[in-house]
């Protein structure tokens, strides 16, 4: 994809100056988090040009003299004359930051690397940050292959067991005082430690997909100490877990259609002949197949059920760089061969080649239970309490929210209430396939977004609405 490489000039040096970034300067911190204020991070070589550290925080915040957990950190140096820091979150929850970047130092551009120290991390109860940890390998191939729609009382009642089973695995296995706080509020919390240790009067920062909750949450904390905030696919604060349910399944609905008409003009395509309608009708009856008796893996041992079928679909219609081997996939699943998309599925939960998973799933369980304590978890061990106020952010400079037309994840709506609410919010849209637009094929988000980050200057409301086209 094409990028552009900003030039500064004296005009807009001066915008940065004026933003904020002269000098780490800081006024004394409340309720005895001085300490964990004042450290810095000691960073050391971890291969590949890549700078790792750890970062000392409170695990109960009201508690600050009690235990502590560690913070896992990555950074990239500028590559020239540098305005600060830029803190990533590559979303999940449970997505860890620091394998998110190690795997791809494209996933910001060569201007964005050139002006700053390019920093991520794993929030805690993710990757190398007092992760939690509840199952072993059998027990989440088990539990990702569980009956998504059952049908009868049987199948139900193994539901709710698999349910009270994992709840009781994360209270025996990560314990239930670190499951009690290892939510969004006390991440954001994470975050402003970060930016002090880091040396930043104020925070620059670029979220994806939950990753914009977690910024929410932060301006909401925190929102003089903003110094740019990217906002990519953006989550509506104020929703409860089911309202995002439902925002979510209309958001797959338009991403298959959008799939499907584009798989109608491919040769490869298994819907090739078929209608809309007709071709819903052909992937449903492939799920009903999966769940009487599951697919073929020519891969491993596995069998691909209903669940993880509709997972490897899922995953695919995250990027349109996916579509392609979703064709093939699902034309090998009409024939019984379910092997691809066991593999499709296998990437979402984050299993690796060697048969062992990362703690995505029980890291995003852990912290959307807390966040979400309606949704979907009557048997966990500890008691969650959600945010019910809408995001205003009063007193922080101009923050950008990008939605992305036909996001199946994080549809185009949520972005619009989010950017609503905020005191200064500006939208930008990017009409498009696929989940979160930057780093995603579209130049002019891309452009947009580098030069608010740098010159702090947001550009105009829907500035990026020309079509992006898929290919076939």
């Amino acid at each position: 994809m094409r990028r552009l490489i900003t030039i500064i000039s004296p005009a807009i040096a001066g915008l940065i100056a004026a933003a904020g970034l002269s000098g780490p300067a800081r006024a004394a911190e409340p309720g005895g988090l001085d300490a964990y204020y004042g450290q810095r991070v000691a960073w050391s070589s971890c291969g590949n040009g890549y700078e790792c550290g750890k970062l000392r925080v409170p695990l109960d915040y009201s508690k600050p003299g009690g235990r502590q957990i560690k913070i896992s950190m990555i950074r990239l140096r500028a590559t020239g004359k540098k305005i600060g820091s830029i803190v990533l979150n590559f979303g999940g929850p449970g997505m860890s930051g620091v394998d998110s970047l190690k795997a791809s130092k494209a996933m910001v551009s060569p201007a964005l690397r050139q002006r700053f120290d390019v920093v991520s991390f794993d929030p805690r109860g993710v990757g190398a940050s007092a992760p939690v940890r509840c199952l072993g390998t059998l027990g989440l191939d088990a539990l990702f292959a569980t009956d998504p729609t059952p049908d009868n009382r049987t199948e139900v009642k193994q539901a709710k067991q698999w349910a009270k089973a994992f709840a009781g695995a994360c209270a025996k296995n990560a314990g239930k005082q670190l499951l009690a706080h290892v939510g969004t509020g006390e991440a954001a919390r994470d975050m402003d430690v970060m930016r002090a240790a880091l040396g930043e009067r104020r925070l620059t920062y670029l979220g994806w997909s939950y990753g914009t909750y977690l910024g929410a949450r932060y301006a909401d904390l925190f929102p003089t100490r903003i110094r740019a905030m990217v906002l990519d696919g953006a989550e509506n604060p104020v929703q409860t877990g089911a309202e995002f349910a439902r925002s979510q399944a209309k958001g797959f609905q338009v991403a298959t259609e959008s799939f499907l008409r584009d798989c109608f003009k491919a040769k490869d395509c298994p819907f090739k002949k078929h209608s809309i309608s007709a071709a819903w009708k052909k992937l449903n009856a492939l799920y009903k197949r999966a769940d009487r008796a599951p697919l073929r893996n020519i891969y491993d041992g596995r069998q691909v059920s209903e669940a993880v079928a509709r997972t490897g679909v899922m995953n695919a219609l995250y990027s349109v760089a996916y579509w392609p081997t979703l064709r093939v996939a699902l034309g090998e699943a009409f024939k019984g061969d379910g092997t691809k998309l066991l593999l499709l599925a296998d990437n979402y939960n984050g299993r690796r080649a060697d048969g062992s998973y990362d703690n995505r799933y029980e890291a995003l369980m852990a912290i959307n239970c807390l966040d979400h304590p309606e949704s979907s978890c009557p048997y966990w061990p500890v008691k969650g309490t959600r945010f019910t106020k809408k995001v205003r952010a009063q007193g922080s400079p101009p923050i950008l929210v990008v939605g992305t037309t036909r996001d199946p994840a994080t549809p185009y709506s949520l972005a619009r209430a989010l950017a609503s609410q905020l005191s200064k919010g500006v939208l930008l849209t990017n009409d498009a396939d696929g989940h979160t637009a930057y780093s995603g094929g579209s130049s002019c988000v891309e452009k947009q977004i580098d030069r608010y980050l740098i010159t702090v200057v947001p550009p105009r409301p829907g500035a990026c609405t020309a079509p992006h086209t898929t290919g076939a």
